[in-house]
C-alpha cells in the first residue's frame, strides 16, 4: 500500500465547500479545492439577503473570502471539474479537466476588455434574467477578482479586442484545457444544489405563461445589483408587481417530481414576502401564498409570526392546480381549492412566484463509482470510506446548516488520514 496522501480534495467552491477547505487547512493539512464556476461562492453568492437575520451574503462570504486570502495551504482552481476517481481511502488519484478562462494571472480587475468588447452573454449570475459583456466580472465578490472571456468571443474580432485592450497582457487567447492528475487522501464533494426544473411542472405553465418565475430568479430581481435594479418589475411588460403569489412546494413532496422536502423553500418565500414590503414601503403592495403546510423550524418560528402578523400577506391552504392566463387582463390566474372552507378559487396575480426544490447538484458530475447515494440523490458517503458529502450535496439544507455539515465533513477526511497513516505506521 501506498503511504497516506496528507492532502485532501475538496469538490466545489460554494459555501460548504469555502468552510470545509478552511476548516481542514486550519487544522495545518494542505487542502485543492475544485470550482467548475469561474469564482467561488456558488448559490450563496447570488442571494439578496439571508433569513432571518435579512443581510446580505457579504456578511459569511467575506469572512471566508478573507481566511482564504490568508492561508496558503488552500490551492484553489476554478473553471475545473473532476473527471476521474480512482484508488482507496488515503490513496487517491483524481483527474481534473480544467477549462481555459483565457485571462491569466496578470489581470487587475481593471474592466479595459470589457469595455472594449460589444458581444453579450446570458448573465448566469442572474439566472439569464439579463445580458452582459462576453468579457466580465462573474460579480461584485467573485474569488478571484479576474476577468473571463466567454468562448463565443475566442477567434472572432471581438476576443482580439479585448487582447489589445489589456494593458497588462491578461487577455490570453491561446489558452487551452489542461488535464491534472492529483494525489489526495481524502475527498469531500460540497457540489452543491440546483433548482428543480420548473418547467417539468406542467400545470403551472413556467416557460410559457408569462409572468411565472422561480423563487431563485425572483431572489435576484429584488437585489439592486440585479437585472431590474431590485425593483419588482413584471417579465412580460416591465410594470411593477404589486400582486404577488407564491406558490410552495413547487415540485417538492411530489412523487412526480421530488420526493423530498427541500426545506430551504418556506423560509425563502417567507423572506421574500419581505421584499415586496421594503420595495412597496407605503404599503400597496401584497402578498398572498399558497401553501401546504410551512415548515419553519426551531429559531426560524419567530420570523415566521412575524409574516403572518403582516395584514399585506395572506396565506391560502392549498396546492394550486393549475396555472392559466387571463388574455383580458394580461394576468396568470392560480386556480384551486382553498382547503380551510373548501372552496374553488380563479385568483389573478400581477407576477407567480415558484418556490421550486432543491436537487443535489450531483446529477451533472461524474461521482466515481463508490459513492452512495440516497433515492433523492444526496451523497451519504463512500464505499471506500473515504469520501464524504458536504453542505446541499449530502441533503436539503440552509446556508447555516450546509457550514455546519462541511466542518463535519473536514473532520472526517481528515480522520480518514490520520486512521490510514496510523495502520501503515504499526
Amino acid at each position: 500500500m501506498s503511504a497516506a496522501t496528507p492532502t485532501l480534495l475538496v469538490v466545489g467552491g460554494g459555501i460548504a465547500g469555502m468552510t470545509a477547505a478552511l476548516e481542514a487547512a486550519e487544522t495545518g493539512r494542505d487542502v485543492i479545492l475544485v470550482e467548475r464556476e469561474p469564482t467561488l461562492g456558488g448559490r450563496t453568492a447570488r442571494l439578496y439577503r439571508y433569513s432571518p437575520q435579512m443581510c446580505h451574503p457579504t456578511c459569511g462570504l467575506e469572512i471566508n473570502l478573507r481566511r482564504l486570502r490568508a492561508n496558503r495551504r488552500v490551492r484553489v482552481l476554478t473553471m475545473a471539474e473532476v473527471t476521474a476517481v480512482e484508488g482507496s481511502a488515503g490513496d487517491y488519484r483524481v483527474t481534473v479537466r480544467q477549462h481555459p478562462r483565457y485571462v491569466n494571472d496578470n489581470c487587475t480587475a481593471c474592466g479595459d476588455c470589457a469595455r472594449a468588447v460589444t458581444a453579450k452573454i446570458r448573465n448566469p449570475y442572474n439566472y439569464g434574467l439579463d445580458e452582459i459583456g462576453a468579457a466580465y466580472l462573474p460579480h461584485g465578490l467573485a474569488y478571484p477578482a479576474r476577468y473571463v472571456l466567454d468562448p463565443s468571443i475566442v477567434g472572432t474580432p471581438e476576443g482580439v479586442k479585448a487582447r489589445d485592450a489589456c494593458k497588462f497582457g491578461a487577455v490570453d487567447l491561446e489558452m487551452r484545457e489542461r488535464t491534472l492528475t492529483l494525489n489526495v487522501g481524502s475527498v469531500i464533494w460540497a457540489t452543491g444544489w440546483k433548482p428543480y426544473d420548473a418547467a417539468r411542472i406542467q400545470p403551472y405553465g413556467y416557460g410559457r405563461i408569462p409572468n411565472v418565475i422561480t423563487s431563485v430568479e425572483f431572489e435576484r430581481l429584488a437585489d439592486p445589483a440585479g437585472p431590474t435594479g431590485g425593483r419588482l418589475l413584471r417579465p412580460s411588460d416591465g410594470q411593477p408587481a404589486r400582486d404577488i403569489a407564491f406558490i410552495q412546494c413547487a415540485g417538492s413532496r411530489d412523487e412526480n417530481h421530488l420526493r423530498h422536502c427541500s426545506r430551504i423553500c418556506c423560509m425563502a418565500t417567507l423572506k421574500q414576502t419581505r421584499y415586496v414590503a421594503e420595495a412597496y414601503p407605503e404599503g400597496d403592495a401584497k402578498s398572498t401564498v399558497y401553501y401546504i403546510d410551512i415548515r419553519a423550524i426551531d429559531r426560524l418560528e419567530d420570523f415566521n409570526a412575524m409574516v403572518h402578523a403582516d395584514p399585506n400577506v395572506r396565506f391560502v391552504k392549498s396546492k394550486v392546480a393549475r396555472i392559466a392566463w387571463d388574455d383580458k387582463a394580461a394576468r396568470p390566474v392560480l386556480h384551486g381549492v382553498d382547503t380551510e372552507g373548501y372552496h374553488r378559487y380563479a385568483n389573478a396575480h400581477d407576477l407567480v412566484v415558484l418556490a421550486v426544490g432543491m436537487q443535489p447538484e450531483t446529477d451533472g458530475v461524474a461521482l466515481p463509482d463508490d459513492i452512495v447515494r440516497d433515492s433523492s440523490g444526496f451523497i451519504e458517503g463512500s464505499t471506500s470510506g473515504g469520501q464524504f458529502g458536504a453542505g446541499a450535496a449530502a441533503g436539503p439544507l440552509d446556508v447555516n446548516r450546509a457550514v455546519q455539515s462541511a466542518t463535519a465533513a473536514a473532520l472526517r477526511g481528515i480522520q480518514v488520514i490520520h486512521r490510514v497513516a496510523g495502520t501503515e505506521a504499526s
